[in-house]
């Protein structure tokens, strides 16, 4: 028998194995717990803002705050108004 045939073959199983277990744990990463940060990022509190009707208005106590993105997401109000994001102005 090929001494040097089962040898690379042993290794390509070895090295099929470890990739195999990287891809998993990756996934698992990815996810599994790793996934909730990500979808934490697109709500208003966790970047620091304040939801509101208007942003920029004192009769909405969003006088100090501009709208920066438009994608970061707030529930709508009460009266069913749509609400933005209003981030804080950095003076």
């Amino acid at each position: 028998m090929n001494k040097k045939g089962v040898e690379i073959s042993m290794n390509f199983i070895i090295v099929a194995a470890i990739g195999l277990l990287v891809l998993v744990i990756a996934a698992a990463v990815l996810f599994g717990k790793g996934a909730k940060p990500v979808a934490q990022i697109s709500e208003c509190a966790t970047q620091g803002g304040l939801c509101a009707v208007k942003c920029n208005s004192a009769d909405f106590g969003t006088e100090k705050y501009q709208s920066v993105n438009p994608t970061i997401s707030c529930p709508n109000s009460a009266s069913d108004e749509k609400q933005i994001c209003c981030i804080p102005l950095n003076v």
